[in-house]
């Protein structure tokens, strides 16, 4: 076996998770878009600055990285005491942003990044901890799309590090949008958002030496997903993680109608060909759910295909669903929002009001990685 395959999400909707679907994010999910792909490790990678020869990235070779240094986070999820250790991975001091709306490619600077990706996935009244979580996960993402694209330019990208929508709140948003998003406490909550920031800016989550695929969601269904049953390939450090808190986030059940007519209509938008009996009650029949709950394989009429799929077919909050037959109305009942991989974003404020520190949350979502500071270059 080659090992694990690291792979590349489109943050926040545009990179992720994604969808990453942010508590912030204007609903329905657009569909999932979650290119994965491994990092070639034939060649060798340069520093941004061109100095430093680094290590190629390869599969991880063991699921756990147990490196334990001060301030690792150990397999367990333990918070050992200390400063995390001085990254050999390069940090960067901006990165390029591909405007999904005007296609201008913005240099945005790291700090005034990270600090738009917060204002965008979380509200300023989470608690400070989540909020720092928040902030290490997307600076972490960020620097793993930057890495991928130093290896693997994606052409539609014309030299960006990713894309983003900053005037339709996707991904990440100006000061200037954040601040009208924040209305008459702007200023207020732009300095919460500004004190998370700065206190972890430095920060970021490493497996096997490399930046994590640190994917997230907005709420679980109770426990966060395996990777692998969302996207092609797998991360050891994307496995199912207890979030029980998400049982009381706010919209953790949604439910949906469909006729029988319409639901037919969208599945064959979504997958032509398939051939539905006359009996609707033969249409639908869910085959495995994986340990979290989350519908992997379901039939529909003579084809099988993924639970995420027939999500994205229907625009389902998430993959976790129940399904009930009236007549000619179909009611899927269903639990949490968003892929469900990662880090939940509702999981996080339940864990950090009961005290746990950004530390502790980013060891449950991220089961495995480290914590290491990173040292800021320029380009």
């Amino acid at each position: 076996m080659k090992g694990a395959l690291l792979f590349i999400a489109i943050f926040a909707l545009s990179m992720l998770v994604i969808p990453m679907i942010a508590l912030n994010s204007r609903p329905p999910p657009p569909p999932d878009q979650p290119p994965v792909a491994p990092l070639p490790p034939a060649q060798p990678y340069y520093s941004v600055s061109g100095d430093e020869l680094l290590p190629p990235v390869g599969p991880p070779v063991s699921p756990v990285d147990i490196s334990v240094g001060p301030g690792v986070q150990t397999a367990d999820g333990d918070r050992l005491r200390g400063e995390p250790p001085l990254s050999s991975v390069p940090g960067v001091s901006y990165f390029r942003v591909l405007d999904e709306r005007t296609g201008e490619i913005h240099t945005v600077p790291l700090r005034d990044y990270v600090r738009g990706v917060v204002a965008a996935e979380m509200p300023a009244s989470f608690h400070p901890e989540a909020l720092k979580a928040q902030a290490v996960a997307a600076h972490t993402f960020a620097l793993h799309q930057h890495m991928v694209q130093q290896r693997i330019p994606d052409p539609a990208l014309r030299g960006a590090d990713f894309s983003a929508d900053p005037q339709g709140r996707m991904g990440f948003v100006t000061e200037e949008v954040a601040r009208l998003i924040f209305g008459y406490r702007e200023d207020e909550h732009w300095q919460i958002v500004t004190d998370a920031v700065d206190a972890v800016l430095e920060l970021i989550l490493k497996h096997e030496g490399e930046p994590i695929v640190a994917a997230f969601h907005a709420i679980s269904a109770g426990a966060t997903e395996y990777a692998s049953n969302v996207w092609t390939g797998s991360a050891p450090y994307l496995i199912p993680a207890p979030s029980q808190g998400d049982l009381l986030a706010p919209g953790f059940e949604s439910v949906e109608t469909f006729d029988a007519p319409m639901l037919r209509r969208l599945l064959l938008e979504h997958r032509p060909g398939i051939a539905f009996g006359e009996d609707p009650a033969d249409w639908l029949e869910i085959l495995e759910r994986s340990s979290s709950g989350y519908v992997t394989t379901i039939r529909v009429g003579d084809a099988t295909i993924r639970g995420i799929d027939l999500r994205r077919a229907l625009y389902l909050r998430s993959h976790h669903f129940e399904i009930e037959l009236d007549g000619q109305e179909f009611t899927f009942t269903v639990r949490g929002y968003g892929h469900g991989v990662g880090l939940s974003q509702r999981g996080a404020e339940h864990m950090a009001r009961g005290g746990a520190s950004f530390e502790e949350i980013l060891a449950n979502y991220y089961p495995g990685a480290g914590l290491y500071r990173v040292a800021v270059a320029g380009r």
